[in-house]
């Protein structure tokens, strides 16, 4: 395989001197390392790399290079390699100059750029070299080719194979997917002896290249997780089971990540079980660019899989690819047993609910048939590839729309958005919009619905009518992504947990206003009517729809657990006298709440799970 290109193009020669030679002396054994001091000459070895098929990582230019500006070069780079990464080159104190912090301001809300890279000035330059490197391990992740950890092989477009690139990219598995048929798929399942190589409708096949070369055929979403390593029951790291727990955190998107970093890192065992994959509905969206700390952006299944390992390392335990079907409060003071799918019961003495929401569907018989065969419920970046030169359909006028849009228009011949509103104001963040509407492959169309559509195994069109006039129109549609808002599922729960009209669950001061809460002690502010029984993130009601809202619920909600429990401990002291009057929860222990956490009569208006981040 050619080596992927690192291009440097830079009109001042020693300054590109100084960058070739960083360049090749970290990355050039592994990387072709060009520079170029003329526009004209690096878009032609550009475009000469694209005819080629030759991989290209990574391109630095000076904002203003002669004739073809730095933005101009980098805006064809984002349309010849959709998947290397662009940068500015600027010399160090350029943040200064009006006119380069402008062109950097501009270049990324309009997509050129995602970012800047300072220019070398000493060698060895170890924050340049780490700045290109992080742009490089996140340009690796999209190659697909059989030089990866994990190789699945299946049919193209297999509803059956995007559900297990959904899985692997969700829970940070890095993998490649290729098409049976192809040279390299057949080389794959020749070189492992898989049953029938060349046929392209033989199994799914899993190489797991660096666990040994193990091979799965046809697995279910617990033997690839079991695979990989990913708990999926119940057993410790010393083969015993634990059936008995402080805190029961179900759900682990932001919040429950949050949750489960700061209740395990406090010292309370956390048993975290997640349904579907990690982050949530967080976890499919392709870049967040909001969130604090992270100026480049990072894509919700990379914090999703950062929360994991740090509450992985701090002793929480995780439970992936089950379902809490039950949670029954014993009485006061005794706890709850948590039941869930295949694994069965666990006694906790308290837990939370992170279970956020679930996209709303259609409700058009067509396209529902279609489900995992070109429409798609949420953002699902992994099948982004699977769509190169397709023609994409997006319903929805919220952030994740606008990110899910941003990722496909890269490979995708067209995206369209439509969306019930006459334009985005109200629903999506500025940076978002104006990047949209700098895309000459992003069109959006307002006062509309989808109303019909369809395909033969696979969708072909997608049908929408005004909202006004009733007039209907097809659009030729090979992928179909709905985020239309969301509902919670909570009608599992017990009866005694208060809910709002919609479903949402009711805690804090709210449960006073309505009269369900009959403790003498006031309910925590993320407490709902069954006291020990929590909630955050997007399953609350009155939460906001953010990340670091998310994470924010999460964290602040160990205050109020480590109350509850303290309450519990002074209650059973008390029991021997015959008294237990809990009427004002005791202090969190020291270290609790270590991030000025309200208490747990205070009242919060902070939200949660994010999509607008």
């Amino acid at each position: 395989m050619t080596r992927p290109l690192l291009l440097v193009v830079d009109p001042d020669l020693d300054a590109l001197a100084r960058t070739e030679a960083e360049l090749a002396r970290r990355f050039g054994a592994d990387f072709r390392v060009r520079g170029e001091s003329d526009s004209t000459v690096a878009l032609q070895q550009l475009e000469l790399a694209a005819t080629r098929r030759d991989p290209v990582a990574l391109v630095l230019a000076d904002p203003w290079l002669p004739g073809l500006t730095g933005a101009e070069l980098l805006r064809s780079v984002r349309t010849l390699h959709p998947d290397a990464a662009r940068a500015f080159l600027v010399p160090w104190g350029a943040w200064a100059d009006g006119r380069t912090a402008e062109a950097i301001l501009r270049g990324m809300s309009m997509g050129d750029i995602d970012y800047y890279v300072l220019e070398p000035w000493t060698s060895p330059d170890e924050l340049f070299c780490r700045t290109v490197s992080e742009f490089v391990q996140a340009w690796s992740r999209t190659v697909e080719n059989r030089r990866r950890e994990v190789v699945v092989v299946g049919a193209a477009r297999d509803p059956r194979g995007h559900a297990v690139r959904t899985l692997l990219t969700r829970n940070g598995i890095p993998h490649a997917y290729l098409d049976r048929g192809t040279p390299e798929a057949v080389a794959v399942l020749e070189s492992v002896a898989a049953p029938a190589p060349t046929d392209r409708d033989g199994p799914l096949v899993i190489w797991l290249a660096a666990l040994g070369g193990r091979v799965l055929l046809d697995p279910t979403d617990v033997e690839i997780c079991q695979a990989w390593g990913i708990g999926t029951d119940l057993t410790g790291p010393d083969g015993a089971e634990v059936r008995e727990v402080d805190l029961v955190v179900v759900g682990a998107g932001p919040a429950g990540l949050a949750a489960a970093v700061y209740g395990s890192s406090e010292g309370l065992s956390v048993l975290c079980v997640e349904e579907l994959a990690l982050g949530g509905q967080a976890g499919t969206s392709s870049l967040i660019r909001n969130y604090l700390g992270f100026s480049r952006g990072l894509s919700g299944a990379e914090l999703a899989q950062r929360g994991f390992q740090q509450a992985w390392v701090f002793g929480a335990r995780f439970v992936l690819t089950r379902r809490v079907t039950a949670i029954e409060p014993l009485g006061q003071g005794d706890g709850f047993v948590v039941t869930v799918s295949d694994v069965g019961q666990v006694r906790a003495r308290a837990v939370l609910l992170a279970t956020g929401v679930a996209y709303r569907r259609l409700g058009v018989p067509s396209l529902e048939a279609l489900t995992g065969s070109g429409v798609y419920y949420g953002a699902n970046v992994s099948v982004a590839h699977g769509l190169t030169g397709a023609h994409t359909v997006i319903v929805g006028g919220g952030n994740s729309a606008g990110q899910a849009a941003l990722h496909l228009r890269r490979y995708a011949a067209d995206v369209t958005i439509v969306i019930r509103t006459p334009d985005l104001s109200a629903t999506m963040s500025r940076y978002l919009i104006d990047e949209i509407e700098a895309s000459d492959t992003i069109s959006v169309v307002g006062n509309a619905d989808v109303v019909g559509g369809g395909g033969d195994g696979w969708l072909s069109e997608v049908v929408i009518a005004d909202r006004t006039t009733g007039e209907r129109r097809a659009l030729p549609a090979d992928g179909l992504f709905v985020m239309i808002g969301a509902e919670p599922h909570t009608s599992w729960l017990p009866a005694a947990v208060v809910r709002d009209r919609w479903g949402f669950l009711v805690t804090g001061a709210d449960l006073r206003e309505t009269g369900s809460w009959a403790l003498e002690r006031p309910p925590g502010a993320h407490e709902t009517s069954v006291p020990g029984l929590f909630a955050v993130g997007d399953v609350r009601a009155g939460s906001v729809k953010r990340v670091a809202s998310a994470v924010g619920e999460g964290s602040v909600v160990l205050s109020e657990v480590h109350q509850y429990l303290a309450l519990l401990d002074a209650g059973r002291r008390s029991e021997p006298s015959g008294r237990s009057e809990p009427s004002r929860p005791p202090e969190p222990p020291d270290g609790a709440g270590a991030e000025n956490a309200p208490s747990a009569s205070s009242t919060s208006s902070t939200g949660a799970a994010g999509r607008r981040g």
